[in-house]
């Protein structure tokens, strides 16, 4: 029951599981109450009426397992690259065991020019739980890169639902306004962060404006 329902999402990214994903999925329904959330530093928090518009938050150095797609469809590419990924949480890294789940999960985005699409490549990054840190499993599939990623400051406002090339368009162009005209943010490059599976409707994602150096 628990393959067919995963089913029924991917099939809404118009995605196909593949069976071999059975195992992985059970492993992950298991697990789902112990997550590990990346580590940050809350900079400074804007908003008005008691409500947190948004935040200034700084991330430390740290090993991430990444995958990069260039599917059709953005959905596509990161319900992709995460089926790697969890495979790899699972059980196909070279201690052979389940390690853990971390949130969010990052989606590096890249604006075309002009700025009203994306580009198709995403790069999809899953932070390594402490114990990793030092000594990352070595992934079996050759598509995933562990990658030690620098520091990183960032401007974070949260929004709900599904992640589509057309809510995050939507959700930047939000920000842009909130925000007003600024340099101190890259304009090409954004982040989209997961914390919840892609099963739950009204999930809860960031868009993440990149803070230059």
């Amino acid at each position: 029951r628990l393959f067919a329902h995963w089913e029924a999402v991917a099939s809404t990214h118009r995605v196909s599981l593949p069976r071999d994903m059975a195992g992985p999925i059970a492993q992950m329904a298991r697990h789902s109450q112990a997550r590990e959330p990346v580590p940050y530093v809350s900079l400074s928090q804007h908003g008005k009426c008691d409500e947190a518009a948004y935040e200034e938050r700084r991330y430390p150095a740290g090993k991430w397992a990444c995958v990069t797609m260039g599917e059709p469809m953005y959905e596509q590419s990161i319900s992709m690259s995460f089926m790697k990924l969890m495979r790899y949480i699972c059980k196909e890294n070279s201690v052979g065991c389940h390690l853990g789940m971390t949130v969010p999960v990052l989606n590096e985005i890249h604006l075309t020019k002009e700025g009203t699409e994306l580009e198709r490549e995403v790069l999809t990054a899953y932070y390594l739980p402490g114990e990793f840190q030092q000594n990352p499993p070595v992934p079996m599939d050759p598509e995933i890169h562990i990658i030690e990623r620098a520091p990183l400051r960032v401007i974070t406002r949260v929004f709900y639902g599904m992640t589509t090339e057309e809510t995050i368009l939507r959700e930047i162009s939000l920000f842009w306004e909130l925000l007003g005209s600024t340099d101190m943010v890259l304009r090409e490059t954004y982040i989209v962060a997961s914390y919840e599976n892609p099963s739950i409707p009204q999930r809860r994602n960031e868009i993440w404006f990149i803070c230059r150096a």
